[in-house]
Order: C-alpha cells, then structure tokens, then sequence
C-alpha cells in the first residue's frame, strides 16, 4: 500500500483519538466579552495558569458563575469557541487545553492519563478561586468530566455530555489504531501532514468527524495541529496522550456515576460512528438525575463546532432546572 494511502486509511479511524509563536502570558485576568472569537481572538486571549501539573493554557470569558469546557482529541479549547461566544453573556466560561494536547506547558515526567487530568482540573480550579462549575465536555474530555464528578462531587452543578466514552466502550474500537500509531511512534509525523495539506487533513479527519468537512478552516487546522507537533517533547507527549486510553480509563466506575446526584444532560450526535447511541442511552440510564437524550440529526462526533446554538440552548435548559 503507498504511504498516501495507508495515512488516508489510518487517519479516517482518527476521529476520536485524535498557531503561530505566542509570548505566554499568566494570570487570571478575564476576557471582557467582544467580538465572536476566530483563532487570532482566541490565541490573544489565551491566558497559562501556573500549577503543580505545569503552566495549563486557558480561556476566560464571561462573568457570574463558571461553565468548565472540557474538549476532546487531538482538539483543544477552541473546539468550544461559538458556545463561549454564546454563553459568556450568561456564565463565566472557563476552557483550558488538556495536558498534552493544545497550548498547555507541560513537563515531560507528568502522566497524561485522565486521572491525571481530571486531578489538573481541580488544581486549575482552585488556582483560579473557583468552587464550583458547570461542565460541558465531549469525547475523551466527557471521561475526564465523568471521574471529576465522581470525585468532585462538591465542585460540580451540572454536565453537559456529548459524544464521549462511557466505561463499555472505552476507548472505543475506531480509536484503537489511533493508539497502535501513537505506540509505534508514527502518530505525529501522519498528524503533522495536515499541517501542507489541509485536503489531506478535511478528507480523513475532518470526513469522520463532521458533518461538513469542506468548511473546516486552514486557520482551525493550523490551531489544532501545530502545538502538538511543535517540538520533540510536544510529539512526545501527543502520543503518550493517546497511548494512556488503554486500559480503560473509566474501568469501574459505574457504581459511583449511580451514586452521583449531578444533574446530566446528554446531547448527542445522531450520525458519529465513533461513539454510538447506546452509549448516549448508557449515561442516560446510568446516572440517577439524567434529564434525558437529545439527539442531533446528521451530527458526528465534533457536532459542538457546527451546532454551537444547540450546546448553548441545552445548557441554558440544564442551568435553568438547578
């Protein structure tokens, strides 16, 4: 099989397993609310916040109480940015970038497994003088919500979960040879492609994960794709991100999630082949306050950047019944 194709073939699987130079800038200082946020609006208001786990890149928009935005992969925090533009009048929205992926500085010994991160939360958290939150979150970031819930209890209102991996079905069988490239050390070379080909990058990736793959922007392409592949470390750590899905990293925890008293709303993408319905119909009959299913026709995996008015309408929905 020529190369091309076996990057086509790989990448099409990379759904769910999957900018320009910026002087940091720390502290908590909030964005005031502005025009819609394109990537040069979001690169100049990302903001680090110092912790234990390193220096976690951040967007603070808003004011009054907190709605946590929680992506997936290989996104980062702007996957979120037409809900932000949409709730930031109503909530404080806080979106940081998952260790590992996005512009999140992290040193080499930290572990990237969702435990791990869901303990990077809390520590962002308190960081910022922040007691509680609303969580919206998808794909991998949807695990990371569920074991932050459960062993956050006190500190979570509320969780919007979209398309993500429940303890059955993760990580699920279409990320799987996304983990095998990411263990063989050939994931970023096949990531970094996208980044002088973005048809490349619109035909595998984006044909898997949205419905229309055509309106997936370079400038997008180049947010998503150049920290991961930004240095040694960087590549490093996008494929030990990815390579710490297996096992399980929700293994045992549905006791607990029938414990948890947070209200939950799930919406769902009705056409992703990554995560499917019965995993929507899961958390729906797993967690005891669950205010149904809602469905998006046509919608895949990464639904929340071509449905933003849906995220905003459910979550005001779910804020409104507290």
């Amino acid at each position: 099989m020529r190369r091309r194709q076996f990057v086509q073939l790989a990448l099409t699987t990379f759904a769910a397993g999957v900018g320009s130079a910026c002087a940091p800038r720390s502290g908590t200082r909030r964005t005031a609310l502005s025009a819609p946020l394109d990537a040069a609006a979001f690169r100049a208001a990302r903001r680090f916040a110092p912790t234990s786990f390193g220096q976690i890149a951040y967007i603070d928009r808003g004011s009054g109480d907190v709605a946590l935005f929680l992506h997936g992969a290989p996104l980062n925090s702007f996957q979120w940015r037409g809900a932000i533009d949409r709730l930031s009048p109503h909530r404080r929205c806080i979106a940081p970038d998952f260790m590992g992926l996005g512009y999140s500085q992290i040193p080499a010994h930290q572990s990237l497994a969702a435990d791990a991160q869901a303990a990077m939360l809390a520590a962002l958290l308190d960081t910022l003088a922040i007691a509680q939150v609303d969580i919206i979150a998808s794909d991998s970031g949807g695990a990371v919500a569920q074991l932050f819930a459960v062993r956050h209890r006190e500190r979570v209102r509320s969780l919007l979960l979209t398309n993500c991996d429940v303890e059955p079905d993760s990580p699920p069988a279409k990320v799987k040879p996304v983990i095998e490239m990411a263990r063989a050390g050939t994931l970023s070379d096949a990531t970094a492609q996208w980044l002088v080909d973005k048809q490349l990058a619109r035909s595998t990736f984006g044909a898997a994960v949205y419905r229309d793959p055509d309106a997936l922007a370079d400038e997008t392409i180049d947010y998503y794709v150049s920290p991961l592949v930004s240095s040694p470390l960087r590549r490093a750590q996008y494929h030990a991100f990815h390579t710490a899905l297996e096992p399980n990293p929700l293994l045992g925890i549905e006791a607990a999630l029938r414990r948890c008293t947070v209200p939950v709303r799930v919406v769902w993408g009705a056409a992703d082949d990554i995560f499917s319905q019965a995993d929507a119909a899961y958390l729906d009959q797993t967690f005891p306050r669950s205010r149904g299913i809602r469905l998006v026709p046509d919608a895949k995996l990464f639904f929340q950047e071509e449905f933003p008015d849906v995220i905003a309408e459910e979550a005001q929905r779910l804020w409104a019944e507290q």
